[in-house]
């Protein structure tokens, strides 16, 4: 791998120059189930032109917040290369969240302005209705109405600065423990990490102009609406869009859309396996996909079956870079995610922060070597200089995972750190779970913790003393579930509920997590199973219950 130093310019520059050199090249496109359709570099540049020249003429630009919610669809990206080029920061919205997730990021962000399609913009005013007097209320207007629709602009707060480091994005990634963080993001930070993904070389190396990559992840994650993204335009190839994974339809739109690449999450192999064979299983043109988070009790097998290798990274949105196993022969039977390049640097360290020796367990530390350890790193976390401070103490940025490393310098992953939750690719934060059950009524206290998941890596279980006189049975379970399901988005409520009368503390009342459960129990015997009524929200109407 040889990275490239990124020149100082913006996304939106980068992009107007693609338009120049391939203008008649497909970018962006939707698979056959969402349409089929594909806008060519200079079809995009006409949407960004229409687009831009409507966030101008009222106002808005340079120290201007807005927040986006259009979903995974080619609009977003219309609409971010417009912001950009501009000056304005894009706060993308998750398309699960309710009322008190949206409203904690738009008052956290201070977004300025919401733009959403129908569907999202009237989910983000039931969130703001009623809420209680002093709750940001910034205008919300429909995508397809931004013609007639957008207001003038306020006045802007921020100062623009230099667009190198200017403020481009704030994503939101779930801390620790409490409420999510927004990390800012930069030109820096995006060019940074599109160059990184194009300079992986081996098996990914990307072929300009040839290759059609087929993202599932979200628009609002780093991982699709930032690197791949930006990949795409720095070598002037096409992005391919599904409105999320769906198993039954995968190879067929893999096939139909052309795919040369595809990104996957460690939910999805298990489900692409157990798919009934079929000559789709070899109908595409996939050379590799790239992903994290493999049971490598399946990952041969997929491969052989698939005719394709799944190539784990690692990675996190307040690092941008990632590592990568993509060197021969692969260790496709463990959990090796690859070696730090230069300039990305790592160790595996113990809780001083000193380095650990090889095969011992640590956590994983990164910076960038120089003088700059934080150079196209995120460039903190917004109104929250201490947790900044914090991550990166030492000079290095604490990521929270515990990993190993073997004489060669290969790390592999163990666990996290963090009091987090993985489902499905979701980080979710233990904390917020609590706090939104410990508001209930029937609750007296509760502890959220992972449990594993055959299809979802992990899963929500709740461990719940109810309140007095409340029975702890399957309808109270069921209750809380659901109560969840009106508060959260759905993939954050409790798939499992364990009661008891008492949870274990220590002295001072801090919740000890790790005497839930005896050292080789299953949390799950014994607990009341709610994933059946765990469902994702339709489309035209409230979480299925």
């Amino acid at each position: 791998m040889n990275p490239t130093t990124p020149t100082r310019t913006t996304l939106y520059d980068a992009f107007a120059q693609a338009v120049t050199d391939a203008a008649q090249r497909p970018f962006l496109a939707c698979t056959p189930s969402m349409g089929g359709a594909q806008w060519t570099f200079a079809q995009t540049a006409a949407a960004v032109d229409r687009l831009s020249a409507l966030y101008a003429r009222r106002g808005w630009g340079a120290g201007h917040r807005v927040a986006l919610g259009v979903g995974n669809t080619p609009a977003h990206f219309f609409h971010f290369l417009a912001m950009n080029r501009l000056g304005i920061s894009m706060v993308p919205m998750n398309p699960d969240h309710l009322g008190g997730e949206i409203r904690y990021q738009l008052a956290h962000s201070r977004a300025d302005l919401v733009v959403a399609n129908a569907e999202r913009a009237a989910v983000v005013r039931d969130a703001l209705a009623g809420a209680a007097a002093g709750t940001a209320r910034p205008p919300i207007v429909e995508d397809s109405l931004l013609e007639t629709g957008l207001p003038l602009a306020p006045a802007a707060v921020r100062s623009a600065g230099d667009p190198w480091q200017a403020e481009v994005a704030i994503l939101y990634t779930s801390g620790t423990s409490g409420l999510p963080k927004g990390c800012l993001l930069s030109n820096e930070y995006v060019l940074t990490g599109g160059h990184w993904y194009c300079d992986a070389g081996g098996p990914l190396t990307l072929r300009e102009g040839g290759e059609r990559v087929l993202n599932p992840l979200p628009v609002f994650h780093m991982n699709c609406g930032i690197n791949t993204f930006m990949a795409m335009i720095l070598s002037r190839n096409c992005l391919i869009l599904p409105d999320r994974f769906h198993a039954s339809t995968w190879w067929a739109d893999i096939a139909g859309s052309q795919a040369t690449a595809m990104h996957y999450l460690g939910v999805m192999p298990p489900a692409l396996i157990k798919q009934a064979p079929s000559p789709l299983d070899r109908a595409h043109q996939v050379r590799w996909a790239l992903g994290a988070g493999c049971d490598p009790t399946l990952h041969a097998g997929f491969e052989a079956r698939f005719g394709l290798p799944l190539i784990e990274v690692w990675g996190m949105t307040e690092t941008g870079r990632f590592m990568v196993n993509h060197e021969e022969p692969r260790q496709v039977d463990t959990r090796a995610f690859g070696r730090a390049c230069a300039p990305l640097a790592a160790m595996v360290a113990d809780d001083q922060g000193r380095p650990v020796p090889a095969g011992q367990p640590g956590e994983l530390l990164v910076r960038c070597e120089g003088e700059d350890p934080r150079r196209g790193f995120f460039g903190g976390y917004l109104d929250d200089e201490a947790a900044t401070e914090q991550a990166w103490r030492g000079g290095w940025f604490h990521s929270g995972d515990v990993v190993s490393a073997d004489a060669s310098g290969m790390l592999y992953f163990i666990d996290r750190r963090k009091d987090m939750i993985r489902r499905s690719g979701e980080n979710i934060s233990a904390g917020e779970v609590e706090a939104t059950l410990a508001a209930h009524p029937e609750v007296m206290s509760v502890a959220v913790m992972a449990v594993a998941d055959e299809m979802r890596d992990e899963e929500v279980l709740a461990v719940v003393v109810p309140a007095a006189g409340v029975p702890a049975d399957e309808r109270t379970a069921h209750a809380l579930t659901r109560y969840c399901l009106g508060q959260l988005a759905y993939y954050k409520a409790p798939g499992w509920v364990v009661f008891r009368t008492e949870l274990p503390t220590t002295s001072t009342n801090k919740l000890q997590k790790h005497r839930l459960f005896e050292k080789n129990q299953d949390p799950r015997d014994g607990a009341i199973d709610c994933r059946e009524i765990k469902k994702r929200p339709s489309a035209t109407g409230p979480a299925t219950r």
